[in-house]
């Protein structure tokens, strides 16, 4: 409430039971004139600074949810309620205080990830001895110990020791994972019983508890859009308000009927109910590796009725394996693979990493490059030894001046490569769908979400294979990223989701209703322009998260309509005059409390959501 911004919670709390106390003592001592004389200025000014905040919010172009909180103050005083008025205003002060609480609960789990960045880390120095360093200077390929009980700080991989590792605020998953020298390992797990020597692999900006961090500190300075529901809910329920008031004063001729109607008409529900119970799902579904970056995702999550897909790194494992080189007669494997892993070596695209794998394997020699583009969709531009360098796909090549007629076509995955616009080779692929992708596809149409749609890059006989074992009829293959945006906001029924997890794929995200991003992998561009990123290398977690959307939205709208229909029937009963003022301020407050309590069932509760029609 708009009280917050004029006074300091503590300070307002504490100056309201001053008052209720002073007034208390002077009339026990027969100075009941002055007691209530401290109500009425005290409880003026806080009606002053709702009605400033009230104003404020109307030339904003938002409505003014303090004016009930607002009459009812100064209705009770003019009836000569003095009791009540301090109560209302106590009750308040006193919401704001469980608000904060309310709050503090919800985001638990979102506030517990932040608090948990480790800060140092123990770097191995140059002659074997080991000192703490800030983990911001910790680089590749430096060398750190993680000791028991301690949160590994950056990405990398396990070059001595054996331990257990909790991964759970990465994973959702509760049981520990043993690990050993050569496994990979994420910043954010906790060790063990051991110690544990790691080989830095990204620096703590780009692990991935940095980034989980970022989009948690990101995701908790959102406001969830339904606060501008309930402000829609706000005013039919302001006017029924008025209209009991009116009507039980009109009818029983007393003005204080007007007065113990808007006691218990204060809109506190309204505004405490709907944040609550979002941020209670978005604390929720971070416990499950799943970051939902605001309220907005959440609720059009809720509503998604169809999903696109991009393949490679989605609905496959994304680590593709390099199968065949297939060099032109004029060269050979060795040389086709140096120049296209020179070209490719600052690419973080999934068939990029394959041809660095196999350079490595082959101890082939990568040569400097310059000038190095990276299209998306496309390919990559290049000069090396002084020499033009195209790799990528077939009409990449086509379009940067190398002849269509000399680069035969092949059915799934290719890297063309061409030297001053001639082709030195092609570079093919294979691919394998992820394991939970079928039983995804199956839960999500059980969900109800009515069509779905693979959208990729890669070759249609590759395309349709793979949709094929998936059970997808509905493929758009050879699709740059501009293809994919004009699919996608074209696409029928609404609202859509997409998921994808490629630098390419960035367009398409922010285009989409909902963008998912599976952000295992760390792809910023992705995560950067998705409205959801999920955490966790399991494309399953796609059906927690529109389950928990579901479940949260629910929550927030009967937590609502639970305090709507509360104040409403407490309303009701005030106009008989079966409810004083004094004690009807104490109800809306019980009122409060019951809706905050629904509100936090978003942290747990069953997520077996009906399907939506």
């Amino acid at each position: 409430m708009t009280l917050l911004t004029e006074f300091r919670r503590q300070a307002a709390l504490i100056a309201a039971l001053s008052v209720l106390v002073a007034a208390g003592f002077l009339h026990l001592a027969g100075r009941a004139a002055l007691g209530e004389a401290a109500i009425t200025w005290y409880s003026l000014g806080v009606a002053l600074v709702l009605a400033v905040g009230m104003i404020r919010d109307i030339m904003a172009g938002r409505y003014g949810v303090d004016i009930l909180a607002v009459m009812a103050i100064v209705s009770t005083l003019i009836v000569g309620e003095y009791w009540a008025t301090i109560v209302i205003v106590i009750m308040m002060v006193g919401g704001e205080a469980l608000e904060s609480f309310a709050n503090a609960r919800a985001r638990s789990e979102l506030s517990a990830l932040i608090t948990r960045a480790p800060t140092v880390a123990h770097k191995q120095m140059v002659d074997g001895s080991t000192g703490d360093v800030a983990v911001t200077t910790v680089q590749p390929n430096d060398t750190i110990v993680v000791r028991p009980g301690e949160v590994v700080p950056v990405d990398g991989v396990i070059v001595s020791g054996n331990s257990m590792l909790d991964e759970s605020s990465i994973t959702g998953e509760s049981e520990p994972v043993a690990m050993g020298k050569g496994e990979n390992v994420l910043s954010g797990s906790v060790n063990g019983e051991s110690p544990i020597t790691i080989r830095v692999e990204r620096s703590a900006s780009d692990s991935q508890y940095a980034q989980i961090v970022a989009l948690v500190q990101a995701a908790s300075e959102s406001k969830a859009p339904f606060v501008r529901l309930a402000d829609r809910y706000a005013v039919p329920f302001t006017f029924a308000a008025i209209g009991i008031a009116l009507i039980a004063w009109m009818l029983s001729g007393d003005a204080r009927r007007f007065a113990e109607v808007l006691v218990v008409a204060t809109p506190c529900p309204l505004l405490l109910a709907a944040p609550v119970a979002f941020i209670s799902g978005m604390s929720r579904a971070a416990k499950q590796g799943i970051i939902m970056k605001n309220g907005s995702s959440i609720e059009r999550l809720s509503t998604v009725r169809s999903a696109a897909f991009d393949k490679t790194g989605t609905l496959t494992k994304g680590e593709l394996e390099l199968v065949e080189i297939i060099p032109q007669k004029t060269t050979n494997k060795e040389e086709v693979l140096a120049i296209a892993a020179s070209a490719e070596q600052q690419s973080g695209h999934v068939t990029a990493r394959a041809i660095q794998i196999e350079a490595t394997r082959r101890l082939v020699e990568i040569r400097p490059a310059t000038g190095i583009s990276e299209v998306s969709g496309g390919g990559i531009l290049c000069t090396i030894g002084h020499q033009k360098i195209v790799v990528g796909r077939r009409n990449f090549l086509v379009e940067h001046g190398v002849p269509a007629c000399s680069l035969p076509e092949y059915p799934g995955t290719a890297t063309y490569v061409a030297r001053s616009n001639k082709l030195l080779g092609v570079i093919i692929y294979k691919d394998t769908v992820r394991q939970d992708a079928a039983e995804t596809l199956r839960q999500l149409r059980q969900l109800g979400v009515k069509h779905v749609v693979m959208l990729t890059g890669d070759h249609p006989e590759t395309a349709y294979a793979i949709a094929a074992e998936l059970g997808m009829t509905d493929v758009r293959a050879d699709c740059l990223p501009k293809d994919k945006v004009a699919a996608v906001r074209d696409f029928e029924p609404r609202p859509i989701m997409m998921t994808g997890d490629g630098v390419n794929d960035a367009p398409v995200l922010a285009a989409s209703d909902v963008g998912i991003a599976m952000g295992a992998r760390g792809a910023t561009a992705a995560s950067e322009s998705a409205d959801v990123v999920i955490m966790v290398d399991q494309l399953s977690r796609l059906v927690s998260a529109i389950k928990i959307a579901r479940h949260t939205v629910s929550v927030a709208k009967r937590s609502v309509l639970i305090g709507i229909g509360l104040s409403i029937f407490l309303m009701l009963l005030a106009a008989t005059g079966r409810i004083p003022a004094v004690v009807g301020a104490s109800l809306q407050e019980v009122v409060d409390i019951i809706v905050i309590l629904y509100a936090l069932r978003a942290r747990a509760g069953s997520l077996n959501t009906k399907v939506m029609v």
